[in-house]
């Protein structure tokens, strides 16, 4: 019975539903999901061009956000391009393994953004709370480990929640009633016994989301207690500008994404959970670079210098 399930759903796609149950206006859905995708994807490319060209952002501190915006890219490729041909074409389908991997692409960079946001806040908390002991601590080989640690750890478990939900069956609906292969949606059109998978979720949002998310409002009240000492209210504002945009996108990625998966079934509602998803599959990228760089002095004189030697 399993075996005939699993070769039934390799032979048939899944249909993801999107926002087709409430159409409105598909035109203009789809010209607001290009314009989301347009801004974070050229903005996030900007970034990484100007970290890349510029000798003073060669810190730890850019070489993080560098990441950031590469993972960003990867995110918002895996996800709204598909939106988009949802929206101008109609064709809802989507093969098993594209759903695979989709499921893939989502946990391991959003578990990806998380590791790079948390270390962020520790890259922080040591220049601004412990800036004399800042380049001994944070050398070129930890921030070097930290970011691959981040990348391999959030490829593994996406690994693994892909690998779990491919020796599920779905005998019940195909139809994922979201705008992409969302992790609990499609659990929830299985047959199988997910309680253990559920479980998982729930645990891993406490030791990826949660604990991540205490350590980093821990390291802040260390940082603006720090910043409350500087004598010059122009130097405490030089400081705190250099991580509050930091703080406003930690905010809302964690705020949302945490909202979404701490909350049990019965508190979902479809189409306001498509709304959240779409700000940390959507917004929260488009915001990154934005919110970067118009707080940021040295990213804003890389990007004049830049600018004038293209002129």
């Amino acid at each position: 019975m399993d075996e005939n399930s699993n070769n039934y759903t390799l032979q048939k796609d899944f249909h993801i539903i999107a926002f087709s149950r409430n159409p409105g206006k598909p035109a203009i859905l789809f010209i607001l999901v290009l314009f989301m995708y347009l801004v974070s994807a050229f903005g996030n490319m900007l970034i990484i061009e100007l970290v890349c060209l510029s000798p003073k952002l060669h810190t730890p501190m850019y070489f993080f956000l560098c990441n950031l915006s590469l993972q960003d890219i990867v995110y918002i490729s895996s996800i709204l391009p598909k939106l988009l041909a949802i929206t101008i074409t109609g064709d809802t389908s989507i093969s098993f393994p594209g759903c695979l991997i989709q499921i893939f692409m989502f946990i391991f960079c959003l578990d990806t953004e998380f590791f790079l946001l948390t270390s962020m806040a520790y890259d922080r908390y040591l220049a601004i709370c412990k800036p004399l002991q800042y380049s001994l601590i944070m050398n070129n080989r930890l921030c070097f480990l930290l970011i691959i640690s981040c990348w391999i750890a959030g490829a593994l478990n996406g690994q693994m929640f892909s690998l779990l939900i491919s020796k599920l069956s779905f005998c019940k609906s195909l139809e994922i009633n979201h705008f992409f292969c969302e992790l609990k949606t499609v659990l929830n059109l299985s047959c199988n016994d997910i309680t253990y998978i559920i479980t998982m979720i729930f645990i891993e949002g406490l030791c990826i989301g949660v604990f991540p998310f205490i350590f980093i409002l821990t390291t802040y009240i260390f940082i603006i207690s720090t910043i409350l000492k500087i004598n010059t209210s122009a130097g405490r504002l030089k400081t705190f500008s250099s991580c509050s945009s930091h703080l406003v996108i930690v905010i809302l990625l964690y705020g949302t994404s945490l909202g979404f998966y701490m909350r049990t079934d019965s508190e979902q509602s479809n189409e306001q959970d498509k709304l959240l998803s779409l700000l940390y599959t959507a917004v929260v990228p488009m915001l990154n670079p934005l919110v970067y760089s118009l707080r940021n002095r040295e990213v804003i004189k890389a990007m004049k210098k830049l600018v004038k030697i293209t002129l």
